[in-house]
């Protein structure tokens, strides 16, 4: 039997799913995936960049109680999906089924924003949870690769975005841990509204919500902050960590490579360690400004996602120089060679092992 919470009644039906204890919570027989998506960890997320093909997409459709489950989306875990009765058409994530009431738990938290991909429906199989988000237009991750680099006026509608739900979720005591361009998606065909799609990875401070001390290491390679790989097994700031990774996307977006990559895994984090990183002199001083507020060594150093939002950057019109030379940020200033450059477009998504 499965359990289909109707987009109306999503929120009632969510209470009773986290209140429910977990060991008797109902089975869905048939809700399975075949081939089952892979699982996916600490030990993945953090390796670079694997050279293997992208999943198939031309698999045949999966039945999840009243949906119907296409191809997988270019991110794993994600599939577009259909109601096999009111052909509505939806994005459904596939999450673990232990621990699935703590994953769930944000959205009640969090409620409604503008900013964030409401939770429609949940289904509940026997070895999965499978949680139905509106449908996108497609993710920012995608959009840079396919733009090459965003232009400052429109980066800065976008990004303002991206900040107001990561901000929206700081305040309601939400950490989001795996946070990357791939997450937000485009709302409208137009792609000038973004929402965050999912809140699976995140994290619930419970108690004093002001500390918000994290021990366990979650991210991926290219968006990871330097505490995350300096501090061994002691504690860090969740809330800084993801204003890192929000700084890795902004810059991503102007500029159109990461911050910081290399293919072997010792290098890249070396320089993230490090946090030196170049700006083109192209670049206006603000936007320059706004990603140096983000990409502090210092956790301590790093503003407040509120705070950001107060940024010139955010507030007044938004101009672009066009010179080729770069400036170089923090204290250990490397050059960069040509290649190294090569190697730091935004590559294109590959399934990791």
């Amino acid at each position: 039997m499965s359990i289909a919470v109707t987009a109306a009644s999503s929120q009632r039906c969510l209470k009773r799913l986290l209140d429910e204890p977990q060991d008797n919570s109902p089975k869905c027989k048939a809700a399975r995936l075949d081939p089952t998506p892979p699982a996916t960890g600490l030990s993945q997320c953090l390796r670079p960049i694997s050279p293997s093909p992208k999943p198939d997409q031309s698999q045949s459709p999966s039945r999840v109680g009243s949906y119907i489950l296409f191809k997988r989306c270019e991110e794993e875990k994600t599939y577009s999906a259909e109601h096999a009765h009111t052909k509505q058409q939806y994005t459904c994530q596939v999450i673990p089924l232990r621990g699935y009431q703590e994953r769930l738990a944000a959205y009640s938290r969090i409620g409604d924003h503008d900013n964030i991909c409401s939770l429609q429906d949940v289904v509940i199989g026997q070895d999965s949870v499978y949680v139905f988000l509106p449908t996108h237009h497609g993710d920012m991750h995608a959009y840079v690769r396919s733009r090459k680099l965003v232009g400052e006026e429109e980066a800065g509608h976008l990004f303002t975005q991206m900040l107001n739900a990561l901000t929206h979720c700081h305040q309601h005591g939400v950490v989001l841990r795996d946070l990357k361009l791939r997450r937000f998606v485009f709302t409208d065909k137009y792609r000038t509204r973004v929402a965050l799609l999912g809140l699976d990875d995140c994290v619930l401070l419970h108690g004093n919500r002001d500390d918000d001390s994290l021990t366990d290491r979650h991210g991926c390679p290219a968006y990871v902050s330097p505490e995350l790989l300096t501090n061994g097994r002691g504690s860090y700031s969740g809330r800084a960590a993801d204003i890192w990774s929000l700084g890795v996307s902004l810059y991503t977006m102007l500029i159109g490579r990461y911050p910081f990559q290399d293919t072997q895994p010792a290098a890249l984090f070396a320089k993230i360690r490090r946090g030196a990183f170049s700006l083109p002199d192209w670049l206006s001083p603000r936007a320059k400004c706004l990603i140096g507020c983000m990409l502090r060594k210092s956790p301590a150093e790093r503003l407040m996602a509120s705070e950001l939002l107060m940024h010139p950057w955010l507030n007044n019109p938004r101009t672009q120089h066009h010179k080729t030379q770069k400036t170089h940020h923090s204290s250990h200033k490397t050059p960069q060679t040509k290649q190294e450059d090569d190697e730091q477009v935004v590559p294109t998504w590959t399934e990791k092992h």
